[in-house]
């Protein structure tokens, strides 16, 4: 969609860690920490890679692997910022109801799709209909 859409699309990412994954916000505080250091989205794809065999070891061995500044990368995953921000965003998911992951919303709406293909089509037409308010 970004590429797609450079000058139209933004993706804001809200951390939404599930109460039923008990590795969830632990896992959610890694990819932030990996975001420091410019790793996030390798950290996070990741994450959903290994999600089924979440713990300690496994995200010291994503980290490694990124090439992640160990010191750095344990220190900022405990930060407080980042737990703040993980139960801020979380709290904002409650209010929106969100149920499950991935949820999409585009210009404050849910998109209950998750085919990207629908998804697409649903970007392109809402950016036909603001092109043509513009005019």
């Amino acid at each position: 969609m970004l590429k797609q859409f450079p000058d139209s699309v933004r993706i804001v990412f809200k951390n939404y860690p599930l109460k039923s994954h008990r590795f969830a916000e632990q896992a959610a505080a890694a990819a932030l920490a990996a975001g420091a250091q410019g790793k996030f989205w390798e950290f996070h794809d990741e994450l959903l890679k290994q999600y089924r065999h979440l713990n300690d070891k496994k995200i010291g061995e994503i980290a490694r692997d990124l090439g992640l500044n160990k010191a750095a990368f344990e220190r900022d995953r405990k930060d407080p910022l980042i737990l703040k921000r993980i139960r801020e965003d979380h709290e904002e998911g409650e209010g929106l109801e969100i149920r499950g992951i991935p949820t999409v919303f585009m210009n404050g709406r849910r998109i209950d799709s998750r085919d990207l293909r629908n998804i697409q089509k649903i970007v392109a037409d809402q950016l036909k209909k603001e092109s043509k308010k513009a005019k």
